[in-house]
């Protein structure tokens, strides 16, 4: 079982061996996360979106490229619902979870950066957006040794702190 921990911070910055993008369908870059993980990345993150993903991902599923000049090895790609616009099965966003964990494991990444999936413009409900992904990290087995979830404000980083400190599945 990995180590969770929780890091206030920018996702871009983490010295990891992947980086997670919390990517739309199309896998072309976008806003938020994704937009901000393209940019600092630069072209071969895109070149290489369009070169393994022709026809994008589809919710709940990941995928990896190259994480360019990012300082991670890889970038793990991943297609969370988006509640606003009425995709409101949780069994999705657990499988985003899941999904990069097996990614990481074929890749051999022992350390992953996760940005709290579909809890951004996604509009999923804060508190079970953090609870998906706090206990998806720690049922799901995996080689992965650090899981951080990489919060850029102090709300959101509170609330995964808090949940940490929870016994399981409370």
């Amino acid at each position: 079982m990995a180590e969770i921990t929780a890091v206030r911070g920018d996702i871009t910055e983490q010295h990891v061996d992947a980086i997670v993008n919390a990517a739309n369908t199309a896998m072309r870059g976008g806003g938020g996360v994704d937009g901000a993980i393209h940019r600092a990345g630069g072209h071969a993150v895109l070149a290489d979106c369009i070169a393994r993903f022709p026809h994008g991902l589809p919710t709940g599923e990941a995928g990896w490229t190259t994480a360019g000049t990012l300082p991670a090895r890889w970038v793990i790609h991943t297609v969370g619902p988006d509640f606003t616009s009425g995709q409101r099965d949780r069994d999705l966003l657990v499988s985003c979870y899941r999904r990069v964990l097996e990614v990481a494991d074929e890749l051999g990444a022992r350390s992953v950066a996760f940005p709290l999936i579909s809890a951004g413009v996604y509009g999923w409900p804060r508190e079970d957006a953090v609870a998906a992904a706090v206990d998806t990290l720690r049922d799901i087995p995996s080689k992965v040794e650090e899981a951080r979830i990489v919060s850029f404000s102090a709300d959101l980083h509170a609330l995964v702190q808090a949940r940490l400190q929870q016994s399981p599945h409370t």
